[in-house]
């Protein structure tokens, strides 16, 4: 028997087929194109849950559940996604518009950090761990929080959302409705955001030349690659978005202390050379500076895997 996870992003929709060992034996994917109507994205994710099943030449009844990690926030209760700014999701019934496209009956959704973070504490870096925390960097700032072996979800099934806990008072506009939410300065998307303005001030920096001259083609990793080739506009960019990410970082540390922060996403992908800066910035921020027993930073395992994963495995 299989389950199915489908990581439901921003940029993309990937659905995977999960085995018995927690490996991942078939994909498939779609762009979500968002914002848009969400009969539309659910359409795209039933065909990429069809088009996994067919690779492995699976039928329904080979299928325990369907479990769906989804920006923004889940009721459970009522089988809502009730709120999702990154992809315009306002009230949408969920699990019924699943279980119409798919047939398949057991349905779950929650977060999608919640979901990489029980994909990562299950399968990946923090096997074994039983307080552990995952934050994730790309369209947004998403952050998963498991504490004594259990999901955190809050009365309301929205706990966690730590790119929308503010870092710079009265700051950027967010378009979850706050001012300067960390998720405006520390996501994959204000990062290249921070590399554009950069590259407007500074006409002779070689991000210009590693674009094409085409600033449409900046991607998180522009202002890390400039950097290692010595580019000083880029250094500034780099080591600016750090202090933000580092900021947000010692706030997580000082209020949970959990063995484990895992940092996961596109940006997550410079591993030490996002890391190490950051742990020498936590070093000095964080309240328990005295303590024998510190937080282990460390880089995500499963990369976009882990909340395929761990979609699957919800189970309530």
């Amino acid at each position: 028997m299989y389950r199915i996870g489908i990581d439901l992003g921003g940029t993309n929709i990937v659905a995977g087929i999960i085995d018995e060992n927690n490996k991942i034996v078939a994909k498939a994917s779609r762009k979500t194109n968002a914002p848009r109507p969400a009969e539309g994205i659910f359409d795209d994710m039933a065909a990429c849950v069809k088009e996994a099943m067919e690779q492995k030449y699976l039928t329904n009844d080979d299928i325990i559940s369907i479990g769906v990690g989804t920006p923004g926030s889940v009721n459970k209760e009522m089988e809502l996604i009730e709120f999702a700014n990154n992809l315009g999701f306002d009230n949408v019934p969920a699990y019924k518009m699943l279980r119409e496209r798919t047939g398949i009956e057991k349905v779950y959704f929650d977060n999608d950090a919640n979901c990489a973070a029980l994909g990562e504490a299950v399968a990946g870096c923090g096997n074994g761990v039983k307080d552990f925390i995952m934050i994730t960097l790309g369209t947004g700032v998403g952050s998963g929080i498991i504490v004594n072996g259990k999901l955190v979800t809050g009365l309301n099934y929205a706990a966690g959302e730590m790119g929308h806990t503010v870092i710079v008072y009265n700051g950027e506009q967010c378009n979850c409705g706050r001012r300067g939410c960390w998720e405006r300065y520390s996501s994959a998307t204000a990062l290249i955001t921070q590399t554009k303005d950069a590259m407007r001030r500074n006409s002779s920096s070689i991000m210009w030349e590693m674009v094409d001259n085409d600033i449409s083609k900046v991607s998180g990793r522009t202002a890390f690659d400039a950097m290692r080739k010595g580019d000083e506009a880029a250094k500034k960019v780099v080591d600016k978005y750090i202090g933000y990410l580092a900021c947000g970082i010692s706030n997580i540390v000082n209020i949970f202390q959990p063995e484990i922060l895992a940092v996961g996403g596109g940006i997550g992908n410079e591993k030490e050379n996002l890391l190490e800066p950051v742990r020498r910035v936590l070093a000095s921020e964080r309240y328990s500076i005295h303590a024998k027993k510190q937080t282990r930073l460390m880089a995500a395992e499963l990369g976009n895997d882990a909340g395929i994963i761990g979609a699957a495995l919800l189970d309530e």
